[in-house]
């Protein structure tokens, strides 16, 4: 079903940056160049101790404002910086064994792009007017004299069409040199479930003819992820099916939402839905509220970081969470997406350090196949199993000890959370609010 090969990407641990946010660039794009981009080489070192292998950038391209309504695929976003100076964000993450992942954003533009500014100029006379959706008899909320279609009805948005060759050989273009100039590894599809199949499908053909590892993770939120996530087209998508329930199991007090879900999507059965898939997991990212804000109980939060790294698929950080950082999707995106003078070191970033070891050296999370020994309402004990390696990732999230009783097929496991031996002689105790990742031995 899914893409079975080994890749880099289904062993990485990533950490989402919002540059635009993160770098303090203010929100409409002012035309002043200014060289914030390079913030990010400061934090370079903590990305590489906390002990994740690639960074996801949210958009880095000249664009009117929040990035995605782009206006130039080739120009790195004036309030950020030069090309040169991203090519030296690159070149540090890279020294440190680093991969880079860019925010593709293919499905449309900003009413800034160029090509769209000459339609608007020119109307029938424009050599771009088959680039877009475009209605000359319509008019547009902007009073263009035209109407065109915005992705959802966001008319700051306009989309393009991806079915005209002219379109698509400018972005393959741009991507091209995106690997060629930055050296890129991988791009994440914006809006993945909106893109033309035959697009992707060239993409991917020609994005492996370019870098034989490139990584393709798509943005999805419903529908079944298998009709992207292919040998023939994207690598990777964001498991937003498993999102709500990862940290409502913990608010509701119900192990057996977050548990069914996995279990329906990644377990022994052939009828589960995406055995063989690595799909990217995440507790938040620049869309929604920061998990340190959702969770009711914040003793909750190591443990939802554990279940998180613990389950197939991918782990992905979004910057500032690490410590702790609170903020409400009802403030807006802006509040999602704030400036940090620098990184903050805490318990729970020392805790998602041992997280991220165990990633490394346990190829039973990256590869592992799952089943769920122990479920209550308020505790689960969930086994990975791969190539002879066994792996339990332990949630009790209750205020009361919890004595777990299952067979192991083991009597000692390296606890990657508190650092020393857990016997699974006489049952396995687990403290109240305790997480635990244990390597059997």
């Amino acid at each position: 079903m899914g893409n079975n090969e080994k890749n880099w990407g289904y062993e990485a641990v990533f950490y989402q940056i919002y540059p635009l946010g993160l770098c303090g660039a203010p929100f409409a794009n002012d035309g002043v160049q200014e060289h914030r981009i390079l913030k990010v080489i400061d934090w370079a070192d903590h990305i590489a101790e906390l002990g994740c292998s690639a960074v996801y950038f949210s958009p880095v391209f000249e664009s009117d404002t929040h990035g995605y309504n782009t206006r130039d695929f080739r120009k790195i976003d004036c309030r950020l910086g030069t090309n040169e100076d991203f090519r030296q964000v690159c070149d540090a993450l890279h020294e440190k064994g680093i991969k880079v992942v860019l925010d593709g954003v293919f499905n449309h533009v900003g009413r800034g792009f160029p090509q769209f500014r000459d339609v608007c100029e020119k109307k029938w006379e424009s050599q771009y007017k088959d680039w877009f959706y475009i209605n000359f008899d319509g008019n547009s909320s902007y009073n263009d004299g035209l109407w065109y279609e915005g992705w959802e009805g966001c008319f700051d948005l306009v989309k393009l069409n991806l079915k005209n060759p002219a379109v698509t050989d400018h972005i393959l273009d741009a991507v091209k040199y995106w690997i060629e100039y930055f050296g890129i590894d991988g791009l994440r599809l914006d809006v993945a479930y909106s893109l033309d199949f035959d697009f992707l499908k060239r993409l991917r053909s020609f994005t492996d003819s370019l870098k034989d590892d490139f990584f393709l993770i798509g943005e999805l939120l419903h529908g079944d992820y298998s009709r992207w996530v292919n040998p023939e087209m994207l690598h990777s998508a964001t498991n937003y099916e498993c999102y709500k329930g990862l940290y409502s199991s913990f608010n509701s007090g119900n192990m057996f939402e977050i548990c069914h879900s996995l279990k329906n999507r990644f377990g022994p059965e052939n009828w589960c839905m995406y055995r063989g898939l690595h799909l990217l997991n995440f507790v938040d990212n620049h869309d929604v509220t920061r998990i340190a804000s959702i969770l009711s109980d914040p003793a909750h939060l190591p443990l939802v970081y554990t279940l998180m790294f613990g389950m197939p698929g991918i782990p992905c950080i979004y910057y500032g969470s690490e410590w702790g950082t609170k903020a409400l999707k009802s403030e807006g995106d802006p509040a999602l997406r704030p400036a940090f003078e620098k990184p903050v070191e805490n318990e729970l970033t020392a805790l998602i350090k041992g997280l991220c070891r165990a990633r490394r050296e346990c190829r039973a999370l990256s590869y592992g196949d799952l089943s769920v020994p122990v479920l209550t309402n308020k505790q689960c004990i969930i086994q990975r199993d791969y190539d002879g390696e066994r792996v339990f990732i332990a949630i009790n999230a209750d205020n009361s000890p919890y004595t777990a009783h299952f067979n192991a097929g083991y009597g000692l496991a390296d606890d990657y959370v508190t650092g020393g031996t857990h016997d699974f002689g006489g049952g396995s105790l687990l403290a109240p609010m305790s997480a635990h990742i244990w390597k059997c031995k």
